[in-house]
């Protein structure tokens, strides 16, 4: 079965707007990955600053070699580079135990 990494991100009030307008702007360089399944950015509802980045893969070698790649080119840059909106993070890694999708109706 699939793996899913989410990325626990903690970003003050201040820095969301940025955070969300960068995420848009990187829309669609994962989905060319070999091995990607799914993406998710899930904003905060209840008070709290973590946004959880979360990705499904068809197996870890998917997500490391997406890591070492095109994910790693696209974090990489000069002095020029802005700040992150985010103040910290914490990557979680799960298996895919169990699944449903809705039944046709």
């Amino acid at each position: 079965m699939s793996i899913v990494k989410i990325n626990v991100l903690t970003v003050p009030a201040e820095q969301r707007e940025t955070l969300e307008k960068r995420f848009a702007s990187r829309a669609g360089l994962v989905e060319s990955a070999d091995g990607f399944e799914w993406f998710e950015l899930l904003r905060p509802v209840d008070g709290t600053d973590n946004y959880l980045v979360y990705t499904r893969w068809r197996d870890e070698a998917s997500f490391q070699a997406w890591m070492e790649g095109s994910m790693k080119e696209a974090h990489q840059g000069g002095s020029d580079r802005p700040k992150p909106a985010a103040s910290g993070s914490t990557v979680w890694t799960m298996e895919v135990l169990q699944q449903a999708e809705p039944k046709a109706g």
